[in-house]
C-alpha cells in the first residue's frame, strides 16, 4: 500500500493496527512493532493521516474491527487529532502515541491532544514517544483473552525485574 506495512499485508490474520500521522513518525512507531514481533503478534503498520487524508482515516477506522483488529495504536505529533478521531468512529481500543514533531511545542500539543478526549472517547495515552509502552499496553489489553500471552507478559516483566536485582547488585559490589 505504501511501503510501511511489516509482517502480513493489510486485513490478512493481523490482530492490532499501528497507524501514524506521517511517515516521519516510523521511527518512534518503530517500538512497537518491535514489541509485536517480540511477543509473537501479528500487526500491521502504514501512515493513516488526519488532516490529508480523512477518508483514509475513516475508513481505516471504520472497517478495523471487521477485518479482525483487537487493538489500535496511533501515533501524532502537532495537533495529533488521529488517535482521538479514530477512537470517534471505531469500537475497538485506541492507544494513543504522542510525537514530538519539528513543529511541535515541546510535545505537549501533542500530549494535550490526545489526552484530553472528550468524555464518551477515550483514548489511552502514553508518554511522549513511548510507542514502546502502547505495544506493551495492547498486549496486556489481549492478553486478558489470551493465557499463552498472560505468560509471555509475566516473563517479559520477570526479565525486567532481574535485570534491576542484577544492576543493583552490580552497584552493591
Amino acid at each position: 500500500m505504501n511501503g510501511l506495512q511489516e509482517k502480513a499485508p493489510l486485513g490478512v490474520g493481523v490482530i492490532v493496527g499501528i497507524i501514524m500521522g506521517s511517515k516521519s513518525d516510523l521511527p518512534i512507531m518503530q517500538d512497537a512493532a518491535n514489541i509485536f514481533k517480540e511477543f509473537g503478534i501479528p500487526y500491521e503498520i502504514t501512515v493513516v493521516s488526519a488532516h490529508r487524508t480523512p477518508e483514509r482515516m475513516f475508513n481505516y477506522a471504520k472497517e478495523a474491527h471487521g477485518r479482525g483488529l483487537k487493538v489500535i495504536i496511533a501515533g501524532a505529533g502537532g495537533a495529533a487529532h488521529l488517535p482521538g478521531m479514530v477512537a470517534s468512529i471505531t469500537t475497538l481500543p485506541v492507544i494513543g502515541v504522542p510525537i514530538k514533531s519539528s513543529n511541535s511545542i515541546d510535545g505537549w500539543d501533542s500530549i494535550l491532544s490526545i489526552l484530553q478526549m472528550p468524555n464518551g472517547i477515550p483514548v489511552a495515552t502514553v508518554a511522549l514517544n513511548a510507542a514502546k509502552n502502547a505495544g506493551l499496553l495492547a498486549v496486556q489489553i489481549l492478553a486478558t483473552a489470551d493465557h499463552s500471552l498472560t505468560l509471555k507478559m509475566q516473563g517479559y516483566k520477570d526479565e525486567l525485574r532481574r535485570k534491576v536485582e542484577e544492576s543493583a547488585e552490580k552497584i552493591n559490589q
